[in-house]
């Protein structure tokens, strides 16, 4: 969840006063760049200047020569913005692979960073859409577990946000709001897991909580990196945890358990045992709000080291 809004209203966001370098540049490694897929989060969309415009500036100026496919969900940008709370999941991730597939510049393979809750729909890309393959791909922010409340609704899309917020408290797994709000198709409840293992129409299906499909397991093993950055100060996502795989102990909501607890990784459902073991799982943390992180830190934790390679 979001609003990467503050991504730049805050601290950025990306504090446009340091932009890349000379010396910044030069790190570059004069190889042909990956290309690069972005994908938004809530409340946002995939050419706001102030937003993903501007990353997508950062990364250009930092990496010469790269291709960046910031991704839309719909038609223009209107549509991408409201997609973000109101399209089904499991269609975006359809559109989002077919334009990916679709996209000639990616044939050869791509990283990808998702913001927010494009962090678990790119994750959700990785597992279904092998080809063409994804290589890194970094979450900023991302709710991997799910989302147990939406205490925060800023920016420009608070209206809509309130209204979600609603129609989450009314009942985020009546069938026509699983179907219908992005945010109740990865809230989980940890006081009645039995209903959101049961009635989640996205996150439970991509976490394998019911049945594990092997290929899930087999095509996320193929990252080179798999990144996360948590904000220690996070007042959108509830829990925080949720950014680096945690979550609440089942039956409440103020115990938290960490990826490395639980069924999820020891069982290793999802192979990320497997990738710990291997070095490919990276946990990164920032002291701030939610996606509020400087240009500085962005392009040495992040363009610099996992979208140049």
């Amino acid at each position: 969840m979001e609003i990467v809004r503050s991504f730049l209203i805050s601290s950025l966001i990306l504090a446009f006063v340091a932009q890349p370098t000379t010396a910044d540049r030069l790190l570059y490694n004069g190889d042909a760049p990956v290309p690069l897929v972005i994908w938004h989060g809530m409340g946002d969309s995939c050419c706001n200047p102030l937003s993903m415009g501007s990353i997508k500036d950062i990364v250009e100026k930092t990496i010469p020569g790269i291709y960046v496919n910031s991704l839309m969900i719909g038609s223009n940008v209107v549509e991408d913005t409201l997609n973000g709370f109101l399209k089904n999941v499991n269609d975006q991730i359809l559109e989002a692979c077919k334009k990916i597939a679709d996209d000639p510049k990616l044939k050869n393979g791509y990283n990808a960073i998702g913001f927010s809750q494009g962090g678990q729909f790119l994750r959700a890309v990785a597992q279904r859409c092998p080809q063409p393959p994804m290589r890194n791909l970094v979450s900023v922010g991302g709710q991997h577990q799910g989302i147990f409340g939406l205490p925060r609704c800023p920016g420009e899309s608070s209206s809509l946000c309130e209204y979600v917020r609603k129609l989450l408290d009314y009942g985020a797994y009546i069938s026509f709001i699983q179907d219908h709000v992005v945010q109740a198709e990865y809230w989980h409840d940890p006081l009645n897991e039995k209903l959101y293992k049961e009635k989640s129409v996205f996150l439970a299906e991509i976490n394998q909580e019911n049945i594990v499909n092997t290929s899930y397991r087999t095509n996320l093993m193929q990252l080179k990196n798999f990144v996360m950055v948590k904000f220690n100060n996070d007042s959108v996502v509830q829990p925080k945890e949720t950014e680096w795989f945690g979550f609440y102990k089942p039956g409440s909501d103020t115990d938290t358990y960490s990826l490395e607890e639980s069924p999820l990784y020891l069982e290793d459902r999802l192979g990320l045992k497997s990738m710990a073991a291997q070095g490919k799982l990276q946990f990164l943390a920032v002291d701030g709000d939610h996606l509020q992180i400087s240009t500085d830190w962005f392009i040495k934790n992040i363009v610099l080291k996992y979208l140049n390679i």
